[in-house]
């Protein structure tokens, strides 16, 4: 049974194999796009404040705040999903997990970037991003 079992199955299920191989390409393509983008937005000094600097936002007009305010929440959930898929697939899936965590909105969030980012790893990961792109680093 085992290897010939999986052999069927693939065999039965090829389409959707197809689409997941499909998935994984795109999103290992779109994470080389997006990724570097969004980290090179991220200011210079934005994780050297012990509380979050103030937004220019807080004077928008309330509908515009409450929609960006959603569409930024709904593209950080999805960069959370795709991060998670991307720990198994090919892709930048910390890099991408921690976009995602930094565009959603929740009690304790600046700290927790913060921590994440002290990691070395994860800052010199942000930092070659930053300065493939001519952008200052990061402090921290």
């Amino acid at each position: 049974m085992g290897i010939e079992c999986l052999i069927d199955w693939a065999e039965a299920h090829a389409t959707l194999l197809w689409w997941l191989a499909a998935a994984s390409v795109l999103t290992f393509i779109g994470s080389l796009i997006v990724v570097p983008w969004l980290v090179v937005r991220i200011p210079q000094d934005y994780f050297a404040h012990r509380r979050r600097p103030e937004r220019a936002r807080q004077h928008w007009p309330l509908a515009l705040r409450l929609a960006y305010v959603l569409l930024k929440n709904a593209l950080g959930v999805l960069l959370i999903v795709v991060g998670v898929a991307m720990l198994v697939l090919p892709g930048q899936g910390l890099i991408t997990l921690f976009i995602g965590v930094m565009l959603l909105d929740f009690p304790g969030k600046f700290r927790l970037e913060r921590r994440i980012v002290s990691y070395p790893s994860v800052l010199r990961a942000m930092n070659w991003l930053r300065a493939r792109r001519g952008v200052a680093p990061l402090r921290l």
